[in-house]
């Protein structure tokens, strides 16, 4: 016999209506049950799938309806008091995770003081109106939901452009601001690579890597699948970029997605070239003839991706470097003849290369008469000091070869000579950049972290390879180069979303407020009802109205 519950107005989210079926599923004396909201498209899914009972008519969009195929009255009774007690334990819950909660937007906002960014994870058909009501309040959102038009999405994304604010989304599924996780997202650590991304697990794998490779994340802006779309136009995509350039603490930016529209892409990577940052970019499918066109550096794998960014931007251990105007050369004291080489090539190759140096110090010209720099490396910090002292100087590159017969403690002598020349150069107000890569595995003699610590806390930024570290330092005056560009200024709202912590309404799934709440975010969860009961002409009239 068929079985059914209709609620008035318990309007549930996607994942609590999943939540309460897995509840119910299983249950002796149940052959299967749907829990669904009643809308006309749900109660037609279950008219189809023989669940038509004569209550089911008279369920309206925010009437929780279950429908069960039950063996007896008696299995039907007690599905309605596994459905009131599975109800019921919603807010004590609420109560133990700290999260406030609130009736109203208006309440939510109050409670926060200024909010500033609110995740929204509603059904697509109230999308619109919700985020209308945001902007009013300039307010920044963040759109996990789907099935939004793609009108409304334009709508709402050039209304947030007027007022200088990000709409992120639709179907947009994860993204990072601040340090906090929006949607899906993953525990990774902050950094100073900033990511634009219409395609959510294509961030996070990105993300992920980048954060296993050493390096860390400032901000990663989720897009929505269409915004790259000749539709939409890469709206909210073309703020992002410019924003994520301005932001002090994002020193490289990644640009994730799959290929756009011709005219879109054209558009994109014009404006990705003028950024003061470089720009590693990824358009899945697309094969680009150039690893490199001016300042946007070309990826063909997720893995590749994190891999350059890294290499541009350096560590999480990196230091921010103040070079001057007259900075503009590296040099390059080698003691691996092969590693020196693979360095000039890279150097040589690098537009503006004219006038870097470097030197393989265990060239024969060099050895005569004394042990090879590996074996005793006073020949290289000798020489140490006077490319501190050169005011040209933008860059030192080293290389740390380590393994049986090198010298115990190669980093040791280096750490010591480098220390002492950066204080130098602070107390008369001027700076120059570290670069090194270690040549060498945890079982060497001098295990490879263990030289890695010792060059970081003296100033070096370690890359996992040579030709990493090559392009880092390469990079360093690239990005000094182009930092005098005149670049359109950030609306404010913009800036301060990413430069200070945000204040977050989250007004849908409750899931998304939780692991904010753990890391100490402020956040409120609106717990929000279709307005005018559901009805669409109603709600359009009261919109109308405002």
């Amino acid at each position: 016999m068929l079985y059914s519950i209709i609620k008035p107005n318990t309007y549930q989210d996607s994942l609590r209506l999943m939540q309460l079926s897995n509840a119910l599923n299983g249950t002796n004396g149940i052959n299967r049950v749907s829990v669904m909201m009643g809308t006309p498209t749900n109660k037609d899914i279950l008219r189809g799938a023989g669940l038509d009972t004569p209550t089911l008519d008279d369920a309206g969009p925010t009437d929780l309806v279950i429908v069960a195929d039950v063996t007896g009255t008696a299995v039907g009774d007690s599905l309605l008091a596994k459905v009131d007690e599975f109800l019921s334990y919603r807010a004590p819950v609420s109560g133990r995770s700290g999260l406030r909660s609130a009736r109203s937007l208006e309440r939510a906002v109050g409670i926060l003081g200024q909010a500033n960014l609110a995740l929204v994870s509603i059904p697509g058909q109230y999308v619109a109106s919700e985020v209308h009501r945001l902007l009013d309040r300039n307010i920044h959102a963040f759109i996990f939901s789907d099935n939004v038009s793609t009108s409304d999405e334009v709508a709402l994304k050039n209304r947030a452009r007027e007022r200088g604010l990000l709409v992120m989304g639709p179907d947009c599924g994860t993204g990072r601001i601040g340090g906090l996780p929006l949607g899906f997202a993953n525990a990774v650590r902050d950094g100073s690579i900033g990511l634009v991304g219409a395609s959510g697990t294509g961030l996070q794998e990105v993300m992920v890597h980048i954060d296993r490779l050493g390096g860390g994340v400032s901000h990663a802006i989720g897009l929505g699948g269409r915004d790259l779309s000749a539709e939409v136009g890469a709206i909210t995509c073309l703020q992002a970029l410019r924003a994520l350039d301005a932001d002090a603490a994002t020193g490289v930016v990644v640009l994730v997605g799959k290929p756009p529209a011709a005219s879109v892409r054209d558009e994109v990577i014009g404006v990705a070239g003028t950024l003061s940052t470089p720009v590693v970019a990824i358009l899945l499918g697309e094969r680009p003839e150039t690893d490199v066109e001016g300042n946007v550096h070309y990826a063909r794998t997720l893995e590749e991706t994190a891999q350059v960014a890294v290499e541009l931007a350096g560590t999480r251990a990196s230091r921010p470097v103040a070079l001057r105007p007259g900075q503009r050369r590296i040099t390059a004291l080698y003691t691996g003849g092969t590693l020196a080489a693979e360095a000039a090539m890279l150097v040589g190759a690098s537009p503006g290369s004219t006038g870097h140096e470097v030197i393989d110090l265990g060239d024969d010209v060099y050895t005569r008469g004394r042990p090879h720099p590996m074996i005793d490396p006073s020949l290289r910090t000798e020489r140490i000091p006077a490319v501190f002292d050169d005011p040209q100087n933008a860059v030192l590159l080293l290389d740390v070869v380590l393994g049986h017969g090198a010298h115990p403690d190669p980093a040791g002598p280096l750490a010591a000579v480098i220390a002492d020349g950066l204080a130098r150069l602070h107390a008369t107000g001027r700076d120059l950049a570290v670069v090194a890569s270690v040549c060498g595995t945890e079982d060497d003699p001098q295990c490879l972290s263990a030289q890695t610590r010792i060059l970081e806390q003296a100033g070096v930024t370690v890359l996992p390879g040579n030709a990493a570290a090559v392009r880092h330092a390469m990079a360093i005056l690239q990005r000094r180069d182009a930092s005098t560009a005149t670049l359109p200024a950030t609306p404010e709202p913009i800036r301060r979303l990413l430069a200070e912590p945000p204040r977050i309404v989250n007004i849908g799934l409750r899931e998304f407020a939780e692991p904010l709440i753990r890391l100490g975010a402020q956040v409120v969860h609106y717990d929000w009802q279709p307005v005018a009961g559901g009805d669409r002409r109603l709600q359009a009239l009261i919109d109308a109205l405002k």
